[in-house]
């Protein structure tokens, strides 16, 4: 298991858990069991763009790292 910063473009990840208040990513389409795509990196590293139940979403590196993943 692995967190969503882990993952490079073009991987993907099975969402198994979100840590702490994960309200806000589950509302943006990061729910357990759903298939997550990491996308591309913004130049500096941070955000990181994900593709997630269809939507097109970036996280910056706090927030990703609250999502678990199984590659």
């Amino acid at each position: 298991m692995k967190d969503l910063t882990r993952l490079s473009p073009g991987q993907r990840g099975k969402v198994l858990y979100i840590h702490g208040n994960g309200g806000r990513l589950r509302d943006l389409g990061f729910v357990e069991g759903e298939t997550v795509t990491c996308l591309f990196t913004a130049p500096l590293g941070d955000p990181t763009a994900y593709l997630a139940r269809g939507t097109v979403i970036a996280l910056r590196a706090g927030d990703a790292a609250l999502v678990e993943v199984a590659p």
